[in-house]
């Protein structure tokens, strides 16, 4: 988890030298500067995480410089590949952020679609050909 820690470690000592500088050449406007400087916070935050996560876990294949390809061969998990209820969830999702734009009666639509489909996602293995 290396190169996750630098990548966003980085991204402090970007912004937060960024927000100042926006600071002085917009004479201290509030909003982007608060903005910038939160950004900043945020990608410390992630990359104090990343890096204390990388030091209780072993070393991932990624991480060696010398690696193969076949040292990150195994399962990565069960995933049907017959399932309709992803791209269903996904229009759910949709229609409940185009409801954020169009009212309030599009997202509770949207937001009863997100609740059927999650609901079919998580309990399609419990029924039909693919109950365990």
């Amino acid at each position: 988890m290396r190169v996750e820690t630098w990548v966003f470690g980085s991204g402090t000592f970007f912004f937060v030298p960024l927000a100042f500088v926006y600071g002085l050449l917009s004479g201290w406007e509030h909003v982007g500067f608060i903005a910038i400087l939160l950004t900043g916070g945020l990608s410390a935050m992630v990359g104090l995480y990343l890096y204390l996560v990388s030091l209780r876990v072993d070393a991932r294949p990624e991480d060696d410089p010398t690696g193969e390809v076949a040292q990150g061969a195994g399962d990565l998990g069960f995933f049907n590949p017959r399932s309709i209820w992803p791209i269903l969830v996904a229009f759910g999702a949709a229609t409940v952020f185009l409801g954020l734009a169009v009212g309030w009666w599009m997202f509770l639509i949207g937001a009863g679609i997100m609740l059927f489909t999650t609901l079919g996602l998580l309990f399609e293995h419990y029924t039909g050909d693919f109950t365990h």
